[in-house]
């Protein structure tokens, strides 16, 4: 396994961003950024052994920060949506910054995702470090967190989180990279398979209402496989709210700390697969709805809606305001510790 480093860019407030690449010994490799612990490119082979890059991307590393598709980045302190912007812990009232129409997402606008992390090369991975300051973006309590990366002679990525906090606290880590197991054009004709027999159903703004809903009978339901633009248009309310998928599946035998498989995708075209792993209790599927505008791609390439697509391996949105939800509370002394596997291979 060989582990690169490189100046990619320094940004106006002269830090430095630094580009990782690890490579195995087929030549299958990523690359990783320290702006939101970001992976910048995953290059995997196709049926016929050619490599590709299926995760979209920049072209230029400032691009990166304060994008709105939040593109390969770790956003926290708290990933997805919170109502209102006003969370409970520990009996009192916390607001945080509205930054999607009513609500608080991902961490609010100077998120993690939008911070320039330490990095260095360690024990054969690379780690990501950050230290969000008590009430950075409303949020009480120092926290300090880590990011690391294993890239396996086998072309799986393995991604583990950790933070610890000096006060109560609520946390919600996971990695919002975007697929394309084509490398371009739209990925409605890729296959989707979810270990998942309930999603959480929102009102218009994203906010999941209560308890969570079988997918059976509903164009939610992926338990069987099927394309992602098969059911992407019917008359639905969580397909209307979002102009496509972005919902948060109830992944079924959810045990905390025990990692299970949560997704399979693929596309006939490449003969790409990606496997998804994870110890966590949901994972939101969104599909690009709205990545027209975004900044200019890798190599030129402009991106539309609907040309990747996230899986975001997390807890549940809105927790801290469900009690009947697992919880997101991290208490001084103990630490958050969550994984996430991306699998790649070929049919």
């Amino acid at each position: 396994m060989k582990i690169q480093r490189k100046l990619w860019e320094r940004l106006p407030s002269g830090k430095p961003v630094y580009k990782y690449r690890i490579t195995n010994d087929s030549g299958a490799y990523v690359e990783l950024c320290n702006i939101g612990a970001g992976i910048v490119s995953i290059n995997v082979p196709d049926s016929k052994g050619k490599l590709g890059d299926v995760v979209l991307g920049y072209r230029k590393a400032s691009d990166y920060i304060g994008d709105g598709p939040c593109a390969g980045k770790c956003p926290g302190r708290y990933a997805n949506r919170i109502a209102g912007g006003h969370l409970q812990i520990g009996g009192k009232t916390y607001s945080l910054p509205v930054n999607n129409g009513p609500n608080h997402l991902h961490g609010g606008p100077e998120g993690f995702q939008n911070q320039v992390w330490d990095s260095r090369k360690h024990k054969g991975g690379v780690e990501f470090k950050y230290v969000s300051e008590d009430a950075e973006m409303g949020y009480p309590g120092r926290m300090v967190v880590v990011a690391r990366y294993e890239w396996s002679e086998s072309n799986e990525l393995r991604l583990t989180f950790r933070a610890r906090t000096e006060e109560l606290t609520v946390v919600n880590l996971t990695n919002h990279v975007y697929f394309n197991l084509d490398g371009k054009g739209s990925v409605l004709r890729h296959f989707l398979q979810l270990n998942a027999s309930e999603y959480l159903p929102t009102d218009a703004t994203l906010i999941p209402e209560g308890e969570p809903a079988p997918v059976h009978g509903t164009p939610m339901d992926f338990r069987r496989p099927k394309t992602l633009g098969r059911d992407i248009r019917k008359p639905f309310p969580a397909l209307e709210y979002g102009k496509g998928y972005d919902a948060c599946y109830v992944l079924d035998s959810y045990r905390p700390g025990q990692i299970q498989e949560a997704a399979t995708l693929w596309s006939n075209r490449s003969g790409r697969t990606l496997k998804v792993f994870t110890t966590q209790p949901g994972l939101q599927v969104y599909t690009g709805n709205w990545l027209e505008g975004c900044p200019e791609g890798k190599r030129g390439r402009k991106w539309h809606d609907y040309s990747a697509v996230a899986l975001e391996c997390q807890h549940f949105p809105d927790s801290p305001n469900k009690p009947s939800y697992p919880s997101t509370e991290l208490k001084p002394g103990k630490t958050f510790h969550e994984a996430i596997i991306f699998a790649f291979g070929v049919k």
